[in-house]
Formats: C-alpha cells, structure tokens, sequence
C-alpha cells in the first residue's frame, strides 16, 4: 500500500516506462524494489526522526529542497538547490535517510492528498532545479548524487513529470550539450532548461505562489538562508518540512513508547548504473578540455583547477 496508495495501474505503467515496456524487466525491477522496501525496513521510515533537531536543521541547510508549491494541474512542486547544497553537514547515511523520509512523505501524504483535492490520481510531481552557485567543488559529491538518484531510478520510478533547471552556469550549459545525448529519450523529453530564473515560463503551469523563493524575481537566483524561513522552501522553517518533521516525530511516538534514538538509519546503498558511470566520464572529459585549453576555459580561471580534475 505505500507503494501505490491505491493506484495499482498507475504504479504498474511506472515500472514499465522504467522499463521500456519490456514485462519481464518490469516485473523483476518491482519485486526488486519491494524486497529492497523490506529488507531495509522503508515502511518505518517515517517513524523514524532525525535527532536531535539541530542535526536535522543542519541536514536542510546543506541538502537544499522543499516543497513550494503546486502546479495548475494540482502536481507538487519541489525545488531543489543543486549548485549550493553542500552535503558537508553529515554522514552519507543521514542525507539518503532525509531524502528517502522526503520521498515517502511525497508518496503517502502529500500525493494522496493532492489526488484527493483534485479528485483524480495525481502520482507524479514536478522539480524546478537551481544551478546558482554551481562549482567544480560540488563535483567532488557526485558519489552521494550518484546514489541518491540510483534510489530513485530503482524504487521511485518515473515520480518526476517535468524537470526544470534554471540559473544556468556556463560550464553547466557546456556539459549539457554532451551529456544530453547520453540520456535516455523519455528522460530527456522531461528536461527543460529555461533562461534566467525561468519565471515567465513557469508562470505559465503554476500560479506565482507557488514558485521557488529564487524564481520569484529575475536575476535574484537562490539563497540557501533567507531572512523569512517560511518563504524559502529549504529552510526547517516551512511548513513543508515543519509538517514533515511533526509527522514523523508523531509515527515515532505512536511506534514506540520507548525514547527516540538518536544515529542515522543505515540503508543498502546502489551500485551506480552503467549510465550514470558514462556520464560522469563524460563530464569529467569534457571539463578536461577545459583544463587543457582546449575549451573557453582560459581566463575564466577555470583552467587551472580543471587540469587534474578527477571526478
């Protein structure tokens, strides 16, 4: 039931989009992914807080995401930092366990919810992506992405409608245009870079409400602290992720009458997929010419740093 809320077609069409409509490799990534769920205990995931309160604020201050809003259609809209959360606040074990706790509390209580408003299945979302602040240090994460996003290959397959990026780097928008023709036609097709802060174009599927604090003004770009915690989307201060916590610290009471424990909860961690070792090759030489003077890298003081690069 936490998997499909009811919605056993939808959640089915799912893993076979994963799948590229082939049944056999559908039906063994689903009972892959349920024998993950209870091998590693997801259902109790959400009973689970993360404690003290200041290692989770401090876990929202370097994994920037949030829930801003919904789309006409009545999606989640989630946005999420990518240029600058730093994931330098905690172990590895605590950013997979605050992002799996994030996905199921999409899944069980923020899509139901929505499904419930709008009166028809609403099972996916859609993600506005931040690039300000983007550096060749982020790099240096793309271990803990590389899992994170294996996760959501393999467990939450096809949740995310559309994905956005806005604030575009230079050196994003040249390791774009590599990396695209690596990915796969139906993620490629749920793709859009939009220019600037892409205001004008989201206002088009969402209310101004409901955009990203960094999408409100053009040329703003993102803050990862703002002086209203109840407007920016990433702080502990939202609703969002104050519901989220109240929620979880609730379920763990509920479980046990025992003290919550304090540690990170330890899942089995992915391989990363063939696909996703090829783009990283990729990027890595791409940003190589860089380094080399092969790009236009030389003067913008990239050339240096990029040389003996190793991602």
């Amino acid at each position: 039931m936490n998997v499909h809320q009811g919605y056993l077609t939808e959640t089915l069409e799912r893993f076979l989009k994963a799948r590229e409509w082939n049944i056999t490799k559908a039906h063994k990534m689903l009972v892959d992914c349920l024998n993950w769920r209870v091998d590693n205990e997801i259902d109790m995931m959400l009973t689970k807080p993360i404690v003290p309160v200041d290692v989770y604020r401090a876990i929202r201050d370097s994994q920037l995401i949030g829930l801003s809003g919904y789309s006409r259609e009545g999606l989640p809209v989630f946005a999420i930092g990518v240029g600058l959360s730093t994931f330098d606040k905690a172990s590895v074990n605590y950013y997979v366990q605050s992002h799996i706790q994030i996905n199921e509390y999409r899944d069980r209580i923020v899509l139901p919810s929505a499904s419930k408003k709008y009166g028809r299945p609403i099972t996916t979302c859609v993600k506005v992506l931040d690039m300000t602040g983007l550096k060749l240090s982020a790099l240096s994460q793309i271990k803990l992405l590389t899992i994170i996003s294996t996760i959501d290959d393999l467990n939450y397959p096809e949740k995310t409608n559309t994905y956005f990026i806005v604030n575009v780097p230079y050196i994003f928008s040249s390791c774009w245009k590599v990396v695209k023709p690596l990915l796969q036609e139906r993620t490629r097709k749920k793709i859009q870079v939009l220019s600037g802060s892409g205001r004008d174009e989201l206002l088009k599927i969402m209310d101004y409400s409901s955009l990203p604090h960094f999408c409100k003004r053009e040329g703003s770009g993102s803050n990862r602290h703002s002086s209203n915690g109840a407007e920016n989307c990433y702080s502990l201060d939202h609703p969002f992720h104050q519901q989220l916590y109240n929620h979880i610290k609730q379920q763990a009471v509920q479980e046990s009458s025992r003290p919550i424990k304090q540690g990170s909860v330890h899942v089995s961690l992915p391989e990363s997929a063939a696909e996703g070792n090829d783009i990283v090759k990729t990027i890595e030489l791409e940003l190589h010419k860089y380094g080399n003077g092969n790009g236009n890298g030389n003067g913008n003081g990239l050339s240096n740093s990029l040389g003996s690069l190793k991602i």
